[in-house]
């Protein structure tokens, strides 16, 4: 250690406390997922895990070059697919307490998507 380092701790020597009854507690893992769909309302996504029926989960999305992260709630989650040990789902999530400026990026990407459907038919 450096002289001008300040001398660290060993966290294992914290006191620690346990817990009677019940400590609530969540945690958000950020995983890849292919959308299959997107609309102005919200996305289905193919996933290699089953998400919960209305659990609400933070979605980043990369909308052509504007990354955006959004709210959404589980309205539906199945299986679509085995094979071997892999597992893959379709789950549907609505988007949820969309900020303006944010459901104007979904409205604007949706709306390109739309459009350049109707031009290459």
């Amino acid at each position: 250690m450096a002289a001008d380092e300040p001398e660290r701790r060993d966290r294992r020597e914290d006191e620690r406390y346990s817990i009677l009854g019940a400590l609530g507690g969540d945690v958000m893992v950020f995983l890849p997922m292919a959308i299959t769909e997107i609309g102005r309302g919200g996305v289905q996504v193919e996933t290699p895990f089953a998400f919960q029926i209305d659990s609400l989960h933070e979605l980043r999305l990369a909308l052509g070059d504007r990354p955006i992260v959004v709210k959404g709630r589980v309205t539906h989650c199945s299986v679509i697919d085995v094979d071997h040990e892999l597992v893959k789902y379709r789950t549907g999530l609505e988007f949820v307490d969309l900020p303006v400026r944010v459901a104007e990026a979904i409205e604007s990407f949706v709306d390109a998507v739309r459009d350049g459907r109707r031009a290459a038919t």
